[in-house]
């Protein structure tokens, strides 16, 4: 039996699912404060960016492809704390773009201030409840 080392302090498969199914359940609930919230404070209850099937479904895509790029950059860099020192606020700041874009030209049905700013806040929980898991199952030095 052939077994491959993981690199110094890499979480294991098991491990590494776990943590990230708690994350994407962290950023999920909340999520779903922030589009309650959102919708007490006058967005639309049929707004369907704030209903729980499709930011649901984007917590979980956000996740996902902020670890698999946490690993690009991990594997590919030679100094990746400093590339992601730079790369995730300037992803998060790039991710608001269309919220800003929705808030002014409201492409969407339903579409308020107040709608297009859960979105963003959403874009920020996700990023602030992912990096800290990613660097524990995969640490940048």
């Amino acid at each position: 039996m052939t077994t491959h080392a993981l690199p110094a302090g890499t979480a294991t498969v098991p491990r590494t699912a776990v943590l990230l199914v708690a994350a994407v359940a962290v950023a999920g609930v909340a999520n779903s404060v922030i589009a309650l919230s959102a919708i007490a404070a006058g967005a639309s209850s049929a707004y369907s960016p704030l209903m729980p099937p499709v930011y649901l479904a984007f917590t979980v895509l956000g996740v996902l492809a902020g670890y698999v790029g946490w690993r690009l950059v991990r594997a590919r860099t030679a100094n990746p704390a400093r590339v992601l020192r730079v790369l995730v606020p300037v992803a998060l700041v790039l991710s608001w773009v269309p919220d800003v874009i929705l808030a002014i030209v409201q492409f969407i049905p339903g579409t308020t201030t107040t709608g297009a700013l859960a979105l963003a806040l959403m874009h920020a929980i996700v990023v602030g409840v992912a990096v800290p898991v990613y660097a524990r199952i995969a640490p940048v030095s």
